[in-house]
Parts: C-alpha cells; sequence; structure tokens
C-alpha cells in the first residue's frame, strides 16, 4: 500500500511540474540510441564482426579436442597406461587452456563494449545537455522508468538525428 501512495505522490507531483509553467519534463530511451543511432550500430556491427571471429575460432579448436579425445579413447586399450594417463593430462591442460583463452576472449569483447559505450555517452551526455538548455526542458527520465507517457515527450529520436549528424562511427 505504501508503494502505490509513494507513485501516487510522484505522478501527482509530476503532474502539477508538467501543468506549471516552471519547465517541461521529457523522457529518453537510451538503450534504443545507443542501438540504432548510426554510430550505436557502427559499434554492434564491429563487436558481432569480433565474436564471429572468436566463435570460428574458439569452434575449431573445440572440433581439434573432440577429435583428440576420440582418437585418445580408441588407444585406451592398447597403449601402457602411463603413458595413457600422461595423455589424458596433456589433453585435460589444453582443454583447460581451450576454456581460459575462451573467457578471455569475452572478456576483451565485454572491455572493449563497455569502453566504446562510455565513449559515446561521453559523446551523447552535452548533446542531451545542449536539447534540454535549448527547448527549456526541466526534467528528462529514462523511458525504462516511464509506464506509461505521451509520444510528444520521447525525445530519443530528435536525439538521434542530433547524434547522427555529429558522429557517424567510432575509430575501434
Amino acid at each position: 500500500m505504501r508503494k502505490y501512495s509513494l507513485n501516487f505522490f510522484i505522478f501527482f507531483f509530476l503532474g502539477l511540474i508538467s501543468n506549471n509553467s516552471y519547465g517541461q519534463i521529457a523522457y529518453i530511451d537510451i538503450n534504443f540510441i545507443l542501438n540504432n543511432s548510426d554510430v550505436g550500430m557502427s559499434l554492434n556491427n564491429h563487436l558481432k564482426n569480433i565474436n564471429d571471429d572468436y566463435l570460428i575460432k574458439f569452434d575449431k579448436i573445440e572440433k581439434d579436442l573432440i577429435n583428440k579425445e576420440k582418437s585418445l579413447l580408441s588407444q585406451q586399450n592398447i597403449i601402457e597406461k602411463n603413458e595413457f594417463e600422461k595423455k589424458v593430462k596433456n589433453l585435460s591442460n589444453e582443454i583447460n587452456k581451450y576454456k581460459s583463452d575462451k573467457k578471455l576472449s569475452k572478456d576483451k569483447l565485454n572491455k572493449t563494449k563497455i569502453d566504446n559505450t562510455k565513449k559515446i555517452l561521453e559523446i551523447l551526455n552535452p548533446i542531451i545537455t545542449q536539447y534540454v538548455e535549448t527547448n527549456s526542458i526541466s526534467l528528462v527520465f529514462p523511458k525504462k522508468n516511464i509506464i506509461v507517457g505521451k509520444k510528444k515527450l520521447d525525445i530519443t529520436d530528435k536525439i538521434i538525428k542530433i547524434l547522427n549528424k555529429k558522429i557517424k562511427t567510432l575509430s575501434f
């Protein structure tokens, strides 16, 4: 019940602000901008290309390891026990290296995504600030926190147009 009264108070307060001459309220979808602006799509394509390269590389290694395992299992009764254990240990080390390399590649890809997203946000922040000042907007909410809102309060498309004029791609 307390949550509902808090929500009511927030929406009541926001209604007073928007109906008053003190300022205007808007909302923006940052994720939509990051995925659909020119610079955001170029980042997504770059990340997809890197990921595809990693998939090809690790798929080849994985197939090779599976073949080695099958070969080793077929030799289990033929070779001596000590030799077999030695080969199992070597294969196990190769598998651990594969897992480690795959994790490092995934971490590197995530770091690239995070670093480049930060660069885009550093470019985007002054654009939003300038737009807010130019259009006398008092408050901008993230769209993910809006339950219902008038479409005319959404400034996402306008910000995308400005961002697309300013930058098309990042240098990777």
